[in-house]
């Protein structure tokens, strides 16, 4: 997944766990796709203080990230269903259901 998509899913995840202001500046640089400098004209601070506060609340992101696992067990689970649905569309044979019975236990 590319890291900017990725990071503007996990600040759809994890962005009310951020200040307001990181939320904000955030919010403009991801998803709104402003620069750096548009969001410095915006809040009157400095291209560098926009900066500084992208990466904090970047840093921020990851490590909730890392100790929650929401982006990844989601992904992980879609992953299976993926998998199942691959199965499902073809000819099943008792390797498959055990597989999905696997994959299914997994899931829970």
């Amino acid at each position: 997944m590319i890291e900017h998509v990725r990071l503007s899913i996990l600040l759809g995840i994890y962005g009310s766990l951020l200040t307001e202001r990181q939320l904000e500046i955030l919010d403009n640089y991801y998803n709104d796709d402003m620069s750096l400098t548009e969001i410095a004209e915006k809040f009157d601070i400095s291209r560098q203080a926009v900066l500084d506060n992208v990466k904090k609340g970047e840093k921020k992101l990851l490590e909730y990230e890392e100790k929650l696992h929401i982006l990844s067990d989601h992904e992980s689970r879609k992953n299976k269903i993926d998998k199942i649905q691959d199965i499902l569309s073809n000819k099943i044979t008792q390797k498959d259901i055990d597989t999905i019975n696997k994959l299914l236990k997994q899931i829970d």
